[in-house]
């Protein structure tokens, strides 16, 4: 058997559908299909049988699906150490960004990789954090920054900041604010971010927890679109504690006092990819970057947590598809 053929098998079993698999290897469907076909005649054995959302794994497709991961992740592991003792760490990484670049220290990060690795090629591409995650999973990104409370299933990464974000009123509302409670806050109008963003899932799980749903009167992809709509007197928002804070002594908008809701940055890849070299470059890059001041605490799977783009390449900025 070949390698190709378990990382489409692989493929197969996390995506559960031949489509899905083929658009991750960029492979066509037939491909995929005569993969898994010539995989198990040679093997003796159906793994896979197909049910109406897709394809399912047998009980022996169940069975053989880690020694498969084992078997790649094995040979993961053989292209780094070569690449270590080569001393060339090469290779190309799609990464998801889900802030403005300064608060990532992106200029930093990407200086640092151009200078120590100039052959891995980056593209950074701009996205929500549902989406990004998403993403990840089904191979268009390589890794990404997330905000989440925790690490998701099937994801290695690293914590690099907690992070705080406040309630957000336009500035001719101060005087509704004070001692408004949180019945009234949700009859109020929101500016919301999407449904897969951790934003919504926060704002989300804060009103939920009452009882309550905020009024959404709008929906934007964009901290800043967010932001001006607020100081605009469309309604209520979310912003992250630095953002609402400078805004609100700037007489922008003014905060719910009450509120400050918490979550996390993270950096995160597939657990498959733990023993990839340029990954594992990349991560020390960023722990250097983000160590002086806020630490770096390698964290392993736990419980799953819960738009213009733009690609940017060894500091370029392009045009994405």
């Amino acid at each position: 058997m070949e390698l190709y053929q378990l990382k489409t098998f692989v493929a197969v079993a996390e995506l559960g559908h031949l489509t899905r698999a083929a658009e991750r290897l960029h492979v066509s469907q037939p491909a995929v299909s005569g993969q898994i076909r010539s995989l198990e005649e040679e093997l003796g054995l159906e793994l896979f049988e197909r049910v109406p959302t897709g394809m399912a794994l047998t009980r022996a497709g169940t069975h053989l699906l880690p020694y498969a991961e084992r078997v790649l992740a094995a040979a993961v592991a053989l292209r780094a150490e070569v690449q270590t003792l080569t001393g060339r760490i090469q290779g190309k990484l799609r990464v998801g960004t889900v802030s403005d670049p300064g608060y990532l220290r992106l200029g930093e990060f990407l200086s640092q990789m151009v200078e120590r690795y100039p052959a891995i090629e980056l593209e950074l591409h701009k996205e929500v954090s549902g989406e990004a995650l998403d993403q990840v999973r089904e191979g268009e990104l390589d890794a990404t920054f997330l905000f989440s409370d925790v690490l998701p299933d099937q994801f290695d990464g690293t914590r690099l900041a907690d992070m705080t974000y406040r309630i957000i009123a336009p500035p001719e509302w101060g005087e509704r604010m004070l001692g408004a409670a949180w019945e009234a806050l949700a009859a109020m109008p929101w500016v919301m971010m999407p449904h897969n963003s951790t934003y919504h899932q926060m704002l989300m799980s804060a009103f939920g927890k009452r009882g309550l749903e905020p009024q959404k009167v709008i929906e934007a992809d964009q901290a800043s679109v967010i932001t001006n709509l607020v100081a605009s007197g469309v309604g209520l928002s979310l912003a992250r504690e630095d953002i609402a804070l400078a805004g609100r002594d700037a007489g922008r908008w003014v905060l719910w006092e009450p509120a400050r809701l918490q979550t996390s940055l993270w950096f995160v890849y597939p657990s498959r990819r733990a023993h990839d070299a340029a990954i594992d470059a990349l991560l020390k890059v960023l722990g250097e970057v983000w160590s002086p001041e806020q630490g770096r605490t390698p964290i392993q799977a736990a419980s799953r947590p819960v738009l213009n783009r733009k690609r940017v390449r060894a500091g370029k900025v392009a045009a994405s598809r």
